[in-house]
């Protein structure tokens, strides 16, 4: 550990498994502290207790990115738990089930993958930007 990221904040959507999870941890074991942000509660609880348990400091907001109110939200938590924020990893993202084709994807679960992955992060930057 370098400790690079001393004194830094860090917010990871999608932070609660997977590479999310994975990058939330990198960010902790160099100091930083993290606020992870995602939708299944349990895993981000899980998620916090595992940089806890290592030393370091988090933060677990429940979030939804492609709802913009939980965004802006998610970005008010940051400030008022650790005062600003440094570094943001717009991670979150979803699959939806298994096509092979575009065209094979229900209409809902295009929309959901959508709503996500793209309108997600636009809500993400553009919250974080006005801040």
């Amino acid at each position: 550990m370098t400790g690079q990221f001393k004194s830094k904040v860090a917010l990871i959507t999608g932070g609660n498994s997977g590479i999310g999870q994975a990058i939330a941890l990198a960010f902790a074991k160099e100091g930083a502290k993290v606020v992870i942000a995602a939708r299944r509660v349990s895993e981000g609880k899980e998620t916090v207790a595992m940089i806890e348990e290592k030393g370091g400091e988090a933060h677990f907001v429940p979030t939804d990115v492609s709802k913009a109110a939980e965004v802006k939200a998610m970005v008010a938590a940051c400030i008022t738990e650790y005062g600003g924020l440094d570094y943001a990893v717009n991670n979150a993202g979803i699959g939806g089930t298994a096509a092979t084709l575009a065209a094979d994807y229900e209409e809902e679960v295009w929309d959901e993958v959508m709503d996500i992955n793209l309108k997600g992060m636009w809500l993400c930057m553009k919250s974080l930007l006005s801040g």
